[in-house]
C-alpha cells in the first residue's frame, strides 16, 4: 500500500530543522498540507513560503510553554479541523557533561525532547480522532536504545520517548490511532554539525553520518506500511541492540567503539571543512556561521 498524501494534514515540530524541513518539502510535493512548527519564526516562515502550492501553515513558539501547545492545537483546529499525521520531531542536544551542567539545562533538555512531545500528542488526540486514518510518527534515535556517555540527557530523553511511544502505541492502536517511531543514527544536519565541532559523542561517527534523504525514506516507509519502529540504517540498529543484550559488558566494549568513532569524527570534521561549514582555529573547531 502506498500512502496517499493528497490533502492530508501533516504536522511537523522542529519543522525548520534539518530533518523537519526535508520531511515538509517531500510531503508537500506529494500533495500534503503542511503545518510546520518551529521556535525560529523567520526560518519556519521561509520554509513554508518555499513549499509547493497547498494549504500550508507556519507556526512559531516554544513548546515547553503548555499554553503555546494549546494555542497551536487551536489554530490547527480552526484552519483544518483535524490532524492526519503528527510528527513530533523537535529535539536538542548539548555536549555539556552531566557533572558540570546546570540543573535548569537538564530540565530544559528533558522537556524539549521528552515531555513536550508527549504533551503535544496528548493535546492532539481529539484532532487525530477526526482523521480517517490518524498517525503519530515520532523522531526518536538510536540514542533511545544505546547509552551515549557524553550526552546523557539526550540519551535519557530518547530512551523515555521510545518507551512512551511503544506503550502509548499499544494502548491507542485499539482506539484507532497508529503510532510508531523512526530511529535515525547520526544524521548530517545542523544539529550534528554543532555537536561535532563542540566535541560531541564519538560513537556517532563510527560510520559516516547518513543524509537526511535516508531518514525521509524511512518516514515514507512508515506511512506506506506502519510498524512500531523503523531504522534508516538497519545494520547499525542490530549492532546497538546486540550490544545492549549484555549491558554489563559495555565498559569493555566502549573502548573498541570509541577508537573507531574518534577516527570517524576527525574525518567528518574534515568533510565539514571542505564543505565550508566548519573550520579549525588552533586546537578547536568552529562553525563558519558563528564567525
Amino acid at each position: 500500500m502506498v500512502y496517499d498524501f493528497k490533502d492530508q494534514v501533516i504536522v511537523i515540530t522542529g519543522g525548520a530543522g534539518g530533518i523537519g524541513s526535508h520531511l515538509a518539502r517531500d510531503f508537500a510535493k506529494k500533495g500534503a498540507n503542511i503545518v510546520a512548527i518551529d521556535l525560529n519564526k523567520e526560518r519556519v516562515e521561509a520554509l513554508v513560503s518555499s513549499l509547493p502550492a497547498g494549504s500550508h501553515t507556519a507556526l512559531s513558539g516554544d513548546l515547553t510553554d503548555r499554553q503555546i501547545i494549546k494555542s497551536v492545537i487551536q489554530e490547527i483546529e480552526n484552519k483544518y479541523g483535524r490532524i492526519d499525521v503528527l510528527i513530533p520531531n523537535a529535539a536538542i542536544t548539548t555536549t555539556d557533561r552531566f557533572d558540570v551542567r546546570s540543573v535548569e539545562s537538564i530540565e530544559l533538555e528533558l522537556d524539549i525532547n521528552l515531555v513536550s512531545p508527549l504533551v503535544l500528542i496528548r493535546q492532539a488526540i481529539p484532532l487525530l480522532h477526526k482523521s480517517k486514518d490518524p498517525r503519530v510518527i515520532a523522531t526518536v534515535s538510536l540514542g533511545g536504545i544505546f547509552p551515549l556517555g557524553e550526552t546523557p540527557m539526550y540519551t535519557a530523553s530518547k530512551f523515555g520517548l521510545r518507551g512512551a511511544i511503544l506503550s502509548i502505541g499499544m494502548d491507542l492502536a485499539a482506539k484507532g490511532i497508529t503510532m510508531g517511531a523512526v530511529m535515525p543514527s547520526a544524521t548530517d544536519t545542523p544539529m550534528l554539525h554543532r555537536e561535532a565541532v563542540e566535541g560531541g559523542n564519538s560513537l556517532q561517527f563510527m560510520d559516516p553520518p547518513q543524509k537526511t534523504d535516508a531518514v525521509v525514506k524511512s518516514f515514507n516507509k512508515m506511512l506506506d506500511k506502519p510498524k512500531f519502529e523503523r531504522y534508516p540504517k538497519p545494520s547499525e540498529s542490530w549492532l546497538v541492540r546486540g550490544a545492549m543484550l549484555a549491558p554489563n559488558a559495555l565498559p569493555k566494549l566502549m573502548p573498541l567503539f570509541r577508537g573507531r568513532g574518534n577516527r570517524g569524527h576527525v574525518k567528518y570534521l574534515k568533510d565539514l571543512e571542505k564543505r565550508g561549514i566548519a573550520r579549525q582555529v588552533g586546537d578547536t573547531w568552529v562553525l563558519t556561521e558563528d564567525d
